[in-house]
């Protein structure tokens, strides 16, 4: 990162009066994602800057020290199971890390934040051997354990995997029944996480005991879980406690004091539970509490968006208002978890390089790539693909149901399906295939399906005939391309509802929705990863195809409007219908 970037970034947080700085290294940047212009719009030529200057978190602990000597309060991460970075879970561990530990507390740290983790033992296990350490660095600085609290069972299992984090036999056990409930799933979650903290704060320590949430924007599980702990003070209450909290949500600092272990509060974050109005009464209010959605917004993304193995990897739950969850790749762009990260690897893709070349080859051919997805489509390897999320091995229930109508598009078309589901009417929210949310409810889908396909089709072929009059009353399409090129048949406000339900005593619930922002935030996303694909072929031939694919076809998503019996296939049939007239317009095309 360039050093002019961070600069900004900290002279910012110091006219905020922001004093508290986690420093971490982060992910690499994708190419050019922070390359900075000259005012007359060429290039910078880095001079005096040098491009390599913040690669490991300890130059910018050192950097911000020698700047800014004791103004800020810099907190660095650790990790109790070790760092995920790029390796295997064998091989990692706290032990190697704590050279590098040690190097970063020297630099200048003054708190320590943890990975998160849900086996208590391997965390105490950790401060004690931090505490002890030979070196005496860590002796009285504080040590903020991390907490992940549970939103959702699919989430939980995309991040620990990620994160290397092991997750305790008798959680999942508790968890795997109800997975579909996420409201029984964030309840046996704010219990999985009382239960953590208490056994932490059963373990005594000289020093004030922190606990860091990784919210991911929602606070009302956070919440919970403050009141359910007694970590909230009570109005007028003196802080005597050693037991505080932070969130990885930035706030208005007060009361910091030098470096090494000196700092006197590590800030709350913007916590909004009624409980917690005392600690924010002279604070400055929340940014994000200026935009929240109001009840008829209530909106939540889904688990069940099918990619043609499992699910879409960015996305998120089935039930819930948009302060409980966070967004998937369908939601609405004004809910505050909007963006909210779904990865702690480098890369978007499901798997590491040796996995990816191991599972899909070094395609080099329209003809390849259609065999890939028409073979994982028919339940065969390879068991992913890279728009696919890895929690689940196999081809879902759901899309297994419309497995034919994809083969047909990908095969008759090289269309390359990466997301669907069948219409759904009123079925008990109980179904083993389609059901969702709290017993007794019913649940409602729109068709609709997401895919890849060349440019001249789609500008020749599909769109034309998707607007023809006929039609278009039917569907509702959004298209992209990674050049920022946007088509759509609705205005930039439209919201489309495809996955709903209803359950008793509650409002009806919206569970999937599509709609212009997210979808090209998910554009972005999907289109790099054509490109994080390509880059891990050995084969040159490979690679120049791969990244040739990515500006060559266009990404789009079509809905069906009709969902009632007797309706749900006709989104099938319009597809089918430019299918089975594709090839003779195409070549009709080539002879002119």
């Amino acid at each position: 990162m360039k050093r002019r970037l961070v600069d900004e970034a900290l002279e910012e947080a110091k006219i905020m009066g922001i004093r508290n700085i986690l420093a971490l290294r982060g992910d690499p940047p994708r190419a050019d994602e922070y390359r900075l212009d000259t005012e007359d719009g060429r290039e910078e030529e880095e001079v005096e800057e040098n491009e390599n200057e913040f690669v490991w978190a300890i130059d910018l602990v050192r950097y911000i020290r020698r700047k800014y000597g004791d103004f800020f309060c810099i907190g660095v991460a650790t990790y109790p199971e070790g760092h995920a970075d790029e390796s295997h879970p064998a091989e990692q561990g706290y032990e190697l890390d704590l050279p590098y530990l040690i190097q970063k507390v020297e630099a200048g740290a003054d708190f320590l934040v943890t990975q998160f983790f849900f086996k208590v033992h391997l965390y105490t296990r950790f401060e004690k051997i931090l505490r002890e350490h030979p070196s005496g660095v860590f002796q009285k600085i504080p040590i903020l354990p991390g907490l992940l609290p549970i939103q959702n069972y699919h989430i939980l299992k995309r991040t620990t995997k990620l994160a290397h984090c092991r997750i305790p036999p008798s959680l999942l056990e508790t968890l795997e029944p109800i997975k579909a409930d996420d409201e029984h799933v964030k309840r046996k979650g704010i219990d999985a996480l009382c239960n953590i903290i208490q056994e932490i704060r059963a373990v005594k320590s000289d020093q004030p005991r922190g606990f860091h949430f990784y919210t991911m924007n929602l606070e009302k599980v956070v919440g919970s879980i403050l009141e359910n702990c007694n970590l909230i003070p009570r109005p007028r209450e003196t802080a005597t406690t050693h037991d505080s909290v932070s969130s990885e949500q930035p706030a208005i600092s007060d009361g910091i004091n030098g470096i090494n272990g000196t700092c006197d509060h590590i800030s709350n974050g913007a916590i909004k539970h009624p409980k917690v109005a005392d600690l924010l009464s002279n604070r400055r209010p929340s940014v994000s509490s200026n935009h929240l959605t109001t009840s008829n917004q209530q909106f939540s993304p889904s688990h069940g968006t099918q990619v043609p193995n499992n699910q879409p990897i960015s996305t998120a739950s089935r039930e819930a208002t948009w302060d409980d969850y966070p967004n998937g790749r369908f939601g609405d762009a004004r809910s505050p978890a909007f963006g909210t990260p779904t990865s702690y690897s480098p890369s978007s893709l499901p798997c590491t390089p040796a996995q990816a070349r191991a599972l899909w080859g070094e395609p080099s051919s329209p003809t390849a790539i259609t065999d890939l997805f028409a073979s994982h489509l028919s339940g065969k390897a390879p068991s992913r693909l890279p728009w696919s999320d890895d929690s689940s091995p196999t081809l879902s229930p759901e899309t297994a149901l419309i497995r034919e109508k994809l083969l047909a598009l990908t095969t008759s078309c090289n269309w390359w399906t990466i997301a669907s589901q069948p219409a759904v009417d009123g079925l008990p929210s109980t179904d083993p295939i389609h059901g969702w949310g709290p017993a007794k409810g019913f649940v409602f889908q729109k068709p609709f399906v997401e895919f890849f396909c060349p440019i001249s089709d789609w500008n020749q072929l599909l769109r034309p005939y998707l607007e023809s009059s006929a039609i278009a009353p039917e569907i509702s399409y959004y298209a992209g391309h990674p050049t920022g090129g946007f088509d759509s048949s609705e205005d930039s406000e439209s919201v489309h509802a495809v996955t709903w339900g209803s359950f008793l005593g509650k409002e009806i619930a919206t569970a999937t929705m599509v709609e212009e922002v997210s979808f090209r935030a998910w554009c972005e996303d999907a289109f790099g990863r054509w490109e994080e694909w390509a880059k891990w072929n050995r084969s040159g031939e490979a690679r120049a195809y791969l990244r040739k694919c990515r500006w060559e076809v266009v990404l789009v998503n079509v809905i069906g409007h009709g969902y009632r019996q007797g309706e749900g296939g006709r989104l099938w049939e319009i597809l089918r219908h430019v299918a089975e007239n594709s090839q003779g317009k195409l070549d009709a095309t080539s002879e002119q």
